[in-house]
């Protein structure tokens, strides 16, 4: 059940409408019982494998907290770690992982053919994983108590809006929110939901599916049919994309919540304005690297044993960050990739020669473009389907530069469905606040809202696509 299909709004409609007469109580079990729905609409067979997670989880906190021995405590939280990453290794990873083996064997002559495990792969595993991890770390820490409220505890987990694809939101941020009186929809929330909701469906309708064309068209052509242009405008358009796609989810996922009286983490902050890689990581997909900060990079040492093992905790945090999105290679070297750039940055900035807020802006201007256009380079090794395809384009960047009728298309896209909604943006970035734009007047909100519902309704895509987190 997509965020932009009619059925979901349809299905919204009926879950707002029951959960505003109801109680408290009665609300949680309403939205519990919503969201095992929402879940069984993507395959109803892997509603069991959530409702395990819930409950080992459940039972792994009552036990760390009534534990008074370390020990105990440990083992608690590392029996409840073990099962659960044990269940994502083997849906998400273990088909990966004895391919790669029987292909090692096959090298020394020990097999004949590589061996194929397919395993079907739950939706929004590694979500719900980690917002369960995050749970059973926090009450171990003492940062967040032991859930007492096994239906509080259930929704945590299933809550519809964030479950498939994020935001990862932690225990001391949502699990509070179960157990008492939520706002009622009042004007502000309603505009404040209606902002997201109408910002996320532009994101994902007009911007990340008008691009999927653009850059299918570049990553299933062969790369010698391609000119250099080419290549690049199609990196731009998966930029793009998956920029549209998974910060659209985001923001619909925060403005249902809104309108139903939670509050969701922000996950997205103008991204591809970042002057940095550390900036990058502090506004792209926050919840997953704060996830990682906190819970990966902070246990490891983070920065507190002298430059190189800080950079080692760099490299290994995006490692495992880029492994985290899918079982390939090549997510394992762009997450490698954005861990040396890291450490990189922080060894220059050590030196003196970091970036500062005081630069000039034509310095800014250069940091910014320098940034994007890395970010960019990662994303060719992030789509690509195999190392060999990612060189092959890479390579095509400093082949011919004509503008073919499809690199003039592309740019012509680009320009028409990117540039107003940079400059959206960039007056947002201006402001450094997420919601300017409910703090103007009404009549340039309705501007705006007429401007993303007209492009809606008069440039949909060729082809609709699936959200593309939802395979991660």
């Amino acid at each position: 059940m997509w965020f932009n299909s009619f059925g979901f709004w349809l299905f919204f409609g009926l879950v707002a409408l029951i959960y505003s007469r109801l109680r408290l109580v009665g609300q949680n079990v309403w939205l519990l019982s919503v969201s095992y729905f929402f879940y069984g609409c993507f395959d109803w067979r892997f509603l069991g494998l959530i409702f395990f997670c819930t409950v080992l989880n459940y039972h792994a906190g009552l036990k760390i907290a009534a534990a008074e021995d370390a020990r105990q405590r440990k083992f608690w939280l590392g029996w409840s770690l073990v099962i659960s990453l044990s269940i994502l290794a083997v849906f998400k990873y273990l088909g990966f992982f004895t391919h790669e083996l029987s292909v090692l064997l096959q090298t020394m002559g020990m097999v004949e053919t590589p061996w194929i495990l397919q395993i079907m792969l739950p939706a929004g595993i590694s979500f719900f994983t980690f917002h369960a991890l995050s749970y059973t770390i926090d009450v171990y820490r003492r940062d967040t108590p032991a859930s007492r409220n096994f239906v509080e505890f259930a929704l945590f987990i299933s809550f519809f809006p964030q479950l498939v694809a994020g935001p990862i939101n932690r225990s001391t941020l949502l699990l509070p929110q179960m157990g008492k009186e939520r706002p009622a929809c009042d004007e502000k929330r309603f505009r404040e939901g209606l902002y997201l909701v109408l910002t996320g469906l532009f994101l994902k309708v007009v911007l990340a599916d008008n691009m999927a064309w653009l850059a299918g068209h570049v990553f299933t052509a062969r790369p010698q049919d391609l000119t250099g242009a080419e290549v690049l405008l199609g990196v731009y358009a998966f930029a793009f994309q998956i920029y549209g796609d998974f910060a659209g989810y985001s923001s619909i996922a925060c403005g249902t919540a809104c309108w139903l009286g939670f509050d969701l983490v922000t996950n997205f902050r103008r991204p591809y304005f970042a002057l940095s890689p550390q900036d990058f990581w502090q506004r792209w997909h926050i919840s997953l690297s704060t996830w990682l900060r906190d819970y990966l990079y902070i246990p490891l040492g983070g920065n507190r044993d002298g430059a190189w093992r800080t950079y080692r905790n760099l490299l290994v945090t995006m490692l495992l960050g880029g492994l985290w999105h899918g079982a390939a290679w090549t997510f394992v070297v762009w997450g490698g990739i954005h861990g040396l750039w890291l450490a990189m940055h922080r060894a220059f900035s050590r030196s003196g020669k970091g970036s500062g807020a005081s630069s000039p802006r034509w310095q800014k201007t250069v940091k910014w473009l320098v940034t994007f256009h890395l970010v960019c380079l990662t994303w060719l090794v992030f789509r690509a389907e195999s190392f060999e395809q990612a060189w092959a384009l890479f390579l095509r960047l400093g082949a011919g530069w004509t503008l073919t009728p499809y690199a003039q298309t592309t740019a012509s896209l680009i320009a028409f469905f990117i540039f107003p909604w940079l400059a959206f943006e960039a007056w947002l970035e201006s402001r450094k606040d997420d919601l300017a734009l409910l703090k103007v007047a009404w009549f340039w909100r309705a501007v705006l809202y007429l401007y993303l519902v007209l492009m809606m309704l008069f440039f949909p895509p060729p082809v609709p696509a699936e959200f593309i987190y939802f395979h991660f």
